[in-house]
């Protein structure tokens, strides 16, 4: 359900440390240049500070958002508690700060590494996408949540950063790329980027809508009902990648910051 892309001499959102023998496993004595993020969310980022301590050259990329949160991680850990309780150390594994010196901040625009980079907040306020010369547009979490074989396409929601307008002009940002395909974290790639993104923005606006009028138990119960619809190790997947009493939360703080005067 976690996918760390390999492009060139770059990883591109590594996961967390609890799943890093499997990546190791994977890359045996491959050694990365640089670790791009498109944000510091610890099922993204959360083995950054471990993976430079055993590359200690590796430069790392970021939103200049996220960075301080790198350096010192004390506010991302609280932050992520709150969500995960007790399951923290099961879940995520070691959080290990990185060296300041190690870290390029990125605010979009940039062109590094064979890579086209975009500022595309919405799903978090520090996340970046990535389009690489091939023309696949690594994008995190901004198009969404999709586990094959299954078919179902869902917005991660989770407080405290969810902006449906800007996740919005987001996507627009990602289709102005023209992608040939996507590359999304949860999970796997995108052959039909353009029909992808559509369905994803319809998503997005009736998951809001639905938010809006529903009680965060009916909206748990009407995502719970949705991932029910894939096959049994699927729906364990979508449920690990997206806990439904989640989503509401953060959606429902989008409602309520933008009804404060």
């Amino acid at each position: 359900m976690i996918g760390c892309w390999q492009v060139d001499d770059v990883l591109i959102d590594p996961g967390p440390e609890s799943a890093l023998a499997a990546l190791l496993d994977e890359l045996g004595d491959w050694e990365p240049r640089a670790l791009l993020l498109t944000h510091i969310h610890l099922d993204h980022a959360g083995a950054t500070g471990v993976l430079v301590r055993r590359w200690p050259q590796v430069e790392v990329y970021v939103h200049e958002i996220g960075a301080p949160h790198l350096v010192d991680p004390t506010k991302l850990l609280s932050s992520a508690e709150r969500l995960y309780g007790d399951r923290m150390q099961e879940l995520w594994g070691e959080v290990a700060p990185v060296p300041e010196a190690n870290l390029h901040s990125l605010n979009g625009g940039e062109e590094i590494l064979g890579f086209r980079v975009a500022y595309t907040p919405g799903h978090a306020s520090h996340h970046v996408s990535y389009l690489h010369d091939t023309g696949r547009a690594f994008v995190g979490d901004v198009a969404g949540v999709r586990i094959p074989p299954c078919d179902l396409v869902l917005p991660p929601t989770p407080p405290p950063d969810i902006d449906v307008q800007a996740w919005v002009r987001s996507l627009n940002a990602v289709e102005e790329w023209q992608p040939k395909s996507l590359g999304i974290t949860h999970f796997d790639s995108i052959d039909e980027p353009q029909q992808h993104l559509e369905t994803f923005r319809a998503e997005l606006g009736a998951a809001s809508g639905l938010a809006r009028n529903l009680s965060a138990d009916e909206f748990e119960r009407m995502l719970r009902a949705r991932m029910s619809t894939c096959n049994e190790p699927t729906e364990a997947a979508y449920l690990q990648a997206m806990p439904p009493n989640q989503h509401w939360h953060g959606l429902d703080r989008y409602w309520r910051k933008r009804e404060e005067p």
